[in-house]
């Protein structure tokens, strides 16, 4: 379901579909405060997490742990961690096969290999907007077709997060450390949800493929099923690798599934925090809801193996990527 900036196609979606004012939960006065308050409430939480997690643990030891890590189970990481980079940067071929632009697939490739990096790193604005902006202009594309494809890969990214976390919420949802004394009621609750989201839209796809709706000033065409499944598939293939690079980190001591269900739980809370990269807040949930099953410096030294594997040596190879994308730019524009 990817988003136009055009203008004069919002006008005229807008239209002819007008949303209603006043009615709904969200146009209740009361809203926005509820919303600032559950969000405030929930940076208060991690940041509890945060400090308290870094004043227990012992960082000697965490180092000590990466330091007896065997060099091969790096290595075994790092392959579903390039697999996850190669997969996603195709992701902006879907762009490519939604507005018909002439780059080719290799310059798409390398593209958005380089913004997700800076994405990952430095936070979406930079990596999923300005970079990808700057690089797809470069490349001669106007804005309306550079939106079209970034609204199409967030997409694509999201709605298999939906179906991934979703399944694995409901049917395989993560037990609770026993000092916490809840269940997991609200996984299984949050997880059908989820998933009947993704239904929803599949069945959208079916019975009013290439229909256009505003959403908040954003047009949003609704794809053919082919073209969901595909968005589906390729992004549920990628969330698992992502998982599957700190699994096997873990060395395999904690099910994958569990180690999957933490991991999905993080991306929402570094969301909410608005902290780049995650920094803190991947390592805060993950020593919350496992330390019980694993020693706090064993999960801490996985933990900054996968920064250095997933987030820093890809940020490092796309600052590389990038500065030649500038450098022959600029030889260009001289001539």
């Amino acid at each position: 379901m990817p988003m136009s900036g055009a203008s004069n196609s919002i006008d005229r979606v807008k239209a002819v579909i007008r949303p209603r004012k006043g009615k709904g939960l969200t146009a209740q006065p009361w809203w926005p405060w509820l919303v600032r308050v559950a969000k405030t409430a929930f940076f208060v939480l991690v940041a509890y997490l945060l400090v308290t997690q870094a004043r227990a643990i012992q960082w000697g030891d965490v180092f000590d742990a990466v330091r007896k890590r065997p060099l091969q189970s790096l290595w075994l990481a790092a392959i579903p961690a390039a697999a996850s980079y190669a997969l996603y940067s195709s992701f902006d071929l879907l762009g490519r096969h939604l507005t018909r632009h002439a780059l080719r697939w290799r310059e798409v490739a390398g593209i958005t290999f380089i913004s997700y990096a800076f994405n990952l790193n430095l936070g979406s604005l930079i990596g999923a907007a300005v970079m990808r902006y700057r690089l797809y202009s470069r490349h001669g594309l106007n804005a309306d077709a550079i939106a079209r494809i970034i609204g199409t890969s967030i997409f694509t990214n999201w709605l298999g997060y939906l179906a991934v976390a979703g399944f694995i919420f409901l049917w395989s949802p993560l037990q609770m450390p026993p000092q916490w004394k809840i269940d997991s009621l609200g996984l299984h609750v949050l997880g059908g949800i989820l998933l009947a989201t993704v239904v929803a839209y599949l069945v959208m796809c079916i019975f009013f493929s290439e229909r256009r709706l505003v959403v908040r000033g954003h047009v949003l065409t609704i794809q053919r099923l082919r073209f969901a499944l595909l968005q589906l598939l390729m992004s549920c293939a990628n969330w698992l690798l992502i998982a599957s690079v700190i699994y096997l980190l873990l060395e395999r001591e904690i099910a994958f599934t569990d180690v999957l269900c933490v991991f999905l739980i993080t991306v929402v809370a570094s969301l909410i925090v608005h902290v780049p990269a995650g920094l803190g807040v991947i390592e805060a949930v993950f020593v919350a809801l496992l330390s019980h099953r694993m020693p706090s410096s064993e999960l801490l030294a996985a933990l900054l193996m996968y920064r250095a594997i997933y987030y820093l040596i890809p940020l490092a190879l796309a600052v590389l990527g990038y500065a030649v994308i500038e450098l022959k730019a600029g030889v260009a524009k001289g001539k």
